[in-house]
């Protein structure tokens, strides 16, 4: 099928560009000597999963139930909840998963883990638990400088008859905040990761030091696709980073050509919209209206964005179509100011590199695996 018979707004990925990020990161993890475990919430894709498992990925992070469900009964065997994974319905579900699959998920207060260990001991198995640091996003997880409560929680894991302590694991979210002032894009990467890496290593030292963890016997997970991207490993007191978690790394989107962790030329996913309308604006430019609004792009902004994506003048070479901004998005219209004269018309297809790659998979439900103008395969993302 031709590119030009495609339904509009659909999700296109660039067969090349994709197996070259997914090669990419897979070398990186095996020069610092992790295991990459991708994060699939990004793809939500069986097909893109077997790709990443194909080139050397052990496991896959999802972050809901129903990412797991789905893979698990795709036969793949390792999975990893890197959530806080709370309440009776989600210990019910894990514990069927568990008949099938190694299931690890995570845990961060003294209730959750109080919890998990009464359903799991009732059941008569033991559950893999990570426990989630926080090492700077701020968000769910121990903070990592909390010797505390880092050890009581890993304490509690451990004295747990229905719990088993497998490791850390952490996030770098902040790494999406961008530089500090007087800071590059790389720089600000390189710092946060560094942070990851080190606060990581810092809390399981101080488990160590308590008697709660071995470095032979103990997992230290990251994740975030900007950091990976500059990752270097290291030893601390014995322990290293066992495992990688990036999920955007297939795609990439504008958020990541911000940051500095790609280039457009990197970005394989795009969204095919159509013209549906176009009306000047009153001061020597024109206002163009696209078939793809909120529940194709999403609303999501981010440092360095503008807009609400990047429109493509040249797809192929990802080259961006100059003097136009997607500058605002309805349900379903995406509205483009073109500053001066509009190229494109009515009827017209323009691709849009998004500015969150992560959230057109559960909006669009489906992609179309393409090579230059031709369509070479149809993926559906899970549920769907």
């Amino acid at each position: 099928m031709l590119l030009e018979h495609l339904p509009t707004p659909v999700a296109l990925i660039d067969r090349k560009r994709l197996e070259r990020n997914v090669a990419q990161m897979q070398a990186r993890a095996r020069a610092q000597g992790v295991a990459l475990r991708p994060h699939i919430k990004t793809h939500k894709s069986i097909h893109l999963a077997q790709l990443q498992q194909a080139q050397g990925a052990q496991g896959l992070t999802v972050a809901t139930l129903e990412e797991a469900e789905a893979f698990v009964a795709a036969g793949f065997s390792d999975v990893r909840l890197a959530y806080p994974t709370v309440g009776l319905d989600r210990y019910q579900r894990v514990r069927a998963l568990m008949a099938r699959a190694r299931v690890s998920f995570c845990l961060d207060t003294p209730e959750a883990i109080r919890q998990a260990s009464d359903f799991f001991a009732a059941q008569e198995v033991r559950a893999e638990v990570l426990l989630e640091v926080d090492t700077g996003q701020g968000r769910t997880g121990v903070r990592w400088d909390d010797a505390h409560r880092l050890q009581l929680c890993a304490r509690l894991v451990q004295e747990s008859p229905g719990l088993k302590l497998i490791g850390l694991l952490t996030h770098a979210g902040h790494a999406y905040q961008g530089p500090l002032a007087g800071e590059t894009p790389r720089e600000a990467l390189c710092r946060v990761a560094a942070e990851e890496r080190d606060r990581l290593l810092a809390a399981a030292v101080v488990l160590q030091q308590a008697g709660l963890a071995r470095p032979d016997a103990f997992e230290l997970s990251i994740g975030a696709t900007p950091t990976a991207h500059v990752f270097e490993n290291r030893t601390q007191r014995g322990f290293r980073i066992t495992e990688i978690r990036p999920g955007n790394y297939v795609f990439h989107d504008a958020m990541q050509v911000a940051l500095g962790s790609c280039t457009l030329e990197d970005c394989a996913l795009t969204v095919l919209a159509r013209v549906v309308s176009r009306k000047p604006d009153g001061r020597g430019g024109w206002w163009l209206f696209l078939d793809a609004g909120k529940k194709a792009l999403s609303t999501d902004q981010g440092y360095g964005t503008q807009g609400y994506g990047v429109l493509l003048y040249h797809p192929a070479r990802r080259v961006p179509l100059p003097h136009a901004t997607l500058e605002q998005l309805s349900e379903e219209h995406g509205w483009v100011h073109f500053r001066g004269g509009a190229t494109l018309q009515v009827g017209d297809r323009v691709q849009v590199i998004p500015n969150h790659a992560c959230l057109v998979a559960p909006l669009l439900r489906r992609f179309f695996v393409i090579e230059g103008d031709e369509v070479q395969a149809e993926w559906p993302v899970i549920g769907h």
